[in-house]
């Protein structure tokens, strides 16, 4: 194959005054291109001189400044280095992929099947291996060339002659590799499967090394990043490149789209206008013009259609307005508009959040709260049902939202026409249901695919990326149109199905790898995260990313532990915290407020919230409670144990968010406006429906408990006849079925939050917040608190929580306080009763079921026997009790109590020792005394005051 002969740029002379470094790269790399296009084919000799002055370069480029700064600036340099590096990817297409690519052609996403990939890769081993090698070598000089004082100059000679277009051409080979090719069944021999993953690192290290290069590319140049982007995001290798003039990105929410070939042209139109040398690169190009001579000046430079053609506009002041001519042709519309695209914008204006339909819409009612969880119910339920018309579940939706036309405009009202999970759900479709969870078909986009190839450490060039193109810090400042090009890159970013592809797979990607919020990766994602706040599309990336199966996906709970960590650290309210913004002023000017743009994103999440993740987590709860009561068969229940996990994880992270939104004093008032004590009460009761106490494990009661017979030494029997040992208990069960899902630890979270809206503001001590305390008593929650009292091993902690609760409950409010005390009046006077003679049940914390006990008289035998204390087991039998152990017991009991009155002055605290003590009443005695020691360890590290 012929080398191509319209590229010819080495007139002899030109030659004369370069140095060692650049004569003898130029010439390997003239040499490399020749063996890649096979004309002709070294040998084994010419190839290891070759490598060598190439591994020589690398060094040098590593390593000394001079070398860099000098091999940067030559024209040449670049051409060939492209040339060479053109001819490789070609090279590696045909030996790997089976098709030859051709150069400076940019090519598509390649369907072939994985075993015709994994035998051309091991036939082609030793030139495959020689070839990527080579091609990684030559990445990292490129990347390491634009490293200088300078960096403008080598990134716009770069441009100029379009060396961007083989970054991609090399990272669209990696991924054509190794997302569809290595990714079967291995070969069966050891040699081959050797071979095949040696190949697989290969390929990542030259993707690794072509991100590292367009990163240092895009560094601190909006030109090359908005090329980028072009390529990436609306020109990649897998979309379609000649669209309808109609045709639009796939809707998400019920904002349509813009559309395409509108945005396509825009933004090319951008870069071309915006395409302008620094005056040192001009100077080097005019300089290889002269020494060119006339009749080829112009040969080695891209055509117009290319996206390196320089344009400038001389006219164009600061003092320039936008303004939008429809009646021009289309470059002279964006060109007097002046910003990055028209359609981009108006599709922005409906988008973002807040918008001209919902500046101030209020938040849904507790009412609705109701309503929707009787809906979800009855969609869960209809999964083993006959399929019926949907009307009649809309009808209860269509209602409320024309008695409420204020909210009917939230993107966040559930769709009427299609249920949150999918009737036609198969348990047994488990590859489809993964399928679904990710995302609804194939995902398209150049970089989609690089998250489920690299590690973690290997991918942190391509966050790099996207964190310096769009984070608004990491820009050079509005336009002389005020436009932010940061955020501009942003909403491409969302408005394309590839961007919002690559979004979801590196949220997906921090919870397949569990990074913490210390990994790196885990903080540029939240400055991502930033990014999309600070554009008001956080709700676009949050229906981005959504399935329409889970009530929250995988990406989505990510995106929220994203947003909760950045409520803690930079999300923080100013000083003179002002959600309104001035009612009166322009959007423009409202939405610059932050405090604005955070209080409505805040009131979209808990809109969210009550919308749809707590009324789908409270059916799930009620449909366990009925199948508790035995009112439905537990072979009905709609869902596994992996749709309850998701769900519950889910649950959680969103519990945490409003916890951390609670703990910030500014912020906590918005939930407090929005009635959430409603919804956390109404958690607390279908848990308690739901789920069942779990007692004290055995093992660790078994461990408390101390032997009677320590003191006496058991009898040494012969080694004949001791019986043999008894089998090993059976194995637990792997997992318990899904209608006795646990939901552990959900109640310590509500809580924790109830107690953070009860306490007072910071720098007092008290009282309690009225509004909280009248909204508890509004809801009867103070019932729910209680049942958090006695001892659950799933919800451990939780006594000592609600404690919290009930003492910021009473603290400043007469009716919770005389409620509670006319509780405590009322039950201890049956209590004293009981306690005088006969038989009595109690509840004891750990021992499953009532234990009847009777106290002995004070001649009964002080040591306790193997029966009695196994009469403890079996609730039927009467427990004899010693009183002389009972009372020592009471009185340290009773000192102890004195000495917490004497430390708790307020009448308050003293009312929720005393309620607390009565909620486990009887249960004080040594078995709870062995408890708590067990428990002793345990303690709790956070402090929820």
């Amino acid at each position: 194959m012929a080398a191509p002969s319209r590229l010819d740029t080495d007139p002899p002379h030109m030659w004369k005054e370069d140095t060692i470094e650049e004569r003898g790269f130029a010439g390997a790399l003239i040499c490399l291109e020749g063996h890649y296009q096979q004309s002709p084919v070294m040998g084994p000799q010419s190839i290891a001189k070759v490598v060598s002055i190439v591994s020589k370069t690398l060094e040098k480029t590593h390593t000394f400044k001079d070398v860099r700064e000098i091999l940067s600036k030559n024209l040449r340099i670049w051409m060939w280095l492209r040339r060479a590096i053109s001819a490789a990817i070609c090279d590696l297409n045909e030996k790997s992929l089976g098709v030859r690519s051709e150069p400076f052609v940019a090519t598509r996403f390649i369907d072939i099947t994985t075993p015709e990939i994994t035998a051309l890769i091991i036939k082609n081993y030793a030139q495959l291996k020689e070839a990527l090698q080579m091609l990684n070598k030559l990445m990292h000089i490129a990347r390491n060339l634009l490293v200088t004082t300078k960096p403008e100059i080598p990134q716009n000679l770069s441009a100029t002659i379009n060396f961007d277009h083989e970054v991609i051409e090399a990272i669209c080979l990696c991924v054509n590799v190794l997302s569809k090719g290595i990714d079967g069944e291995m070969p069966e021999d050891e040699a081959s499967r050797a071979k095949l993953n040696e190949i697989t690192e290969l390929y990542k290290k030259v993707l690794v090394t072509s991100l590292q290069q367009a990163h240092n590319w895009i560094a601190k140049n909006d030109r090359n990043k908005m090329t980028l982007w072009y390529r990436v995001f609306i020109e990649s290798p897998d979309m379609e490149l000649n669209p309808e003039q109609d045709d639009r990105y796939e809707a998400v929410g019920s904002t349509a789209s813009p559309r395409c070939l509108y945005i396509q042209e825009e933004v090319r139109n951008w870069i071309k206008r915006n395409t302008v040398m620094c005056k040192p690169a001009a100077a080097i190009c005019q300089q290889h013009f002269d020494a060119r001579g006339p009749e080829k000046s112009d040969q080695w430079f891209p055509h117009q259609n290319n996206l390196a053609f320089i344009y400038s506009n001389p006219g164009a002041t600061d003092d320039t307005p936008s303004t939008w001519n429809p009646e021009l042709d289309k470059f002279s519309q964006d060109w007097q508009y002046g910003r990055v695209s028209h359609e981009l914008d108006v599709w922005w204006a409906q988008a973002r959040l807040p918008n001209t339909t919902n500046m101030d819409n209020p938040q849904f009612p507790t009412a609705f709260l109701n309503e929707r969880i009787r809906q979800c119910e009855e969609t869960l339920m209809s999964r083993f049902a006959p399929p019926e018309s949907p009307d009649g579940l809309s009808d209860g939706l269509e209602h409320h939202v024309v008695d409420d036309a204020a909210i009917q405009e939230w993107p966040t009202h559930p769709p009427q026409d299609a249920p949150h999970y999918a009737p036609e759900y198969d348990e047994y479709e488990e590859e489809a249901d993964d399928d679904d969870s990710y995302g609804e078909g194939p995902m398209t986009g150049l970089l989609t695919e690089i998250p489920n190839i690299l590690d973690p450490k290997q991918i942190e060039a391509l966050h790099m990326i996207i964190k310096s193109c769009i984070l608004d810090s990491a820009g050079s400042g509005p336009t002389r149109h005020g436009e932010s090009l940061q955020q501009a890159r942003c909403r491409i970013m969302l408005a394309t199905e590839c961007g919002r592809n690559l979004l979801r797979e590196l949220l997906v990607f921090i919870a397949v790898w569990e990074k913490d919020e210390a990994s790196l990766i885990f903080q540029i994602s939240s400055q991502i995260v930033q990014a999309l706040h600070e554009s008001c599309l956080i709700h676009h990336a949050w229906e981005a990313v959504r399935s329409p199966k889970d009530i929250m996906s995988p990406a989505q709970t990510v995106l929220l532990r994203l947003i909760t960590y950045l409520a803690r650290t930079a999300f923080h309210p100013s000083k003179n915290y002002n959600p309104e913004g001035d009612p009166e002023g322009d959007q423009e000017s409202r939405l610059a407020n932050p405090d604005f743009r955070l209080s409505r994103m805040l009131h979209y999440f808990y809109t969210i919230f009550r919308n749809r993740i707590a009324p789908e987590c409270i059916a799930l709860m009620r449909i366990q409670g009925e199948v508790r009561a035995e009112t439905i068969d537990p072979a009905d229940f709609p869902v596994d144990n992996w749709d309850l996990e998701r769900a519950k994880d889910g649950l959680v992270q969103f519990l945490d968010f409003l916890y951390t939104i609670a703990d910030i004093y500014p912020l906590r008032q918005h939930l407090i406006d929005y009635d959430a004590v409603f919804d956390l009460l109404k958690l607390l009761e279908s848990l308690d429906l739901a789920v069942e106490r779990a007692p004290l494990p055995v093992n660790r009661r078994s461990d408390a408990v101390p032997s009677t017979s320590s003191s006496t030494p058991a009898p040494q029997a012969s080694s004949s006849s001791n019986p043999p040992p008894p089998p090993p208990p059976p194995p637990p069960p792997l997992s318990e079925p899904p209608h006795e899902f646990p939901w552990a630890g959900i109640k310590g979270q509500v809580l924790s939050i109830l107690a953070a809206l009860l306490q007072p503001p910071p720098g007092q001590s008290s009282p309690g917040n009225p509004t909280v305390q009248m909204q508890i008593m509004k809801h009867n929650g103070i019932v729910a608190l209680l049942n958090c009292c006695l001892y659950d091993d799933n919800n451990r902690f939780c006594r000592e929580r609600t404690q919290l609760c009930l003492k910021w409950l009473m603290d400043g409010s007469p009716d919770a306080a005389a409620f509670l005390q006319g509780l405590i009046s009322t039950n201890q006077n049956p209590n004293r009763q009981q306690a005088s003679g006969g038989p009595q049940a109690v509840r004891i914390d750990g021992v499953p079921g009532d234990v009847k006990i009777q106290v002995r008289s004070a001649s009964a035998p002080a040591a306790a026997t193997p029966e009695s204390l196994a009469s403890i087991n079996n609730p039927g039998r009467v427990e004899t009790f010693n009183f002389e152990a009972n009372l020592a017991a009471s009185r340290s009991q009773a000192a102890a109590l004195a000495l917490r009155l004497e430390e708790n002055k307020s009448r308050s605290e003293e009312l929720v020792n005393d309620l607390l003590a009565l909620s486990v009443s009887g249960g004080e005695s040594g078995a709870r005394r062995e408890v708590e020691d067990v428990d002793s360890e345990e303690t709790e590290e956070e402090e929820f005051i």
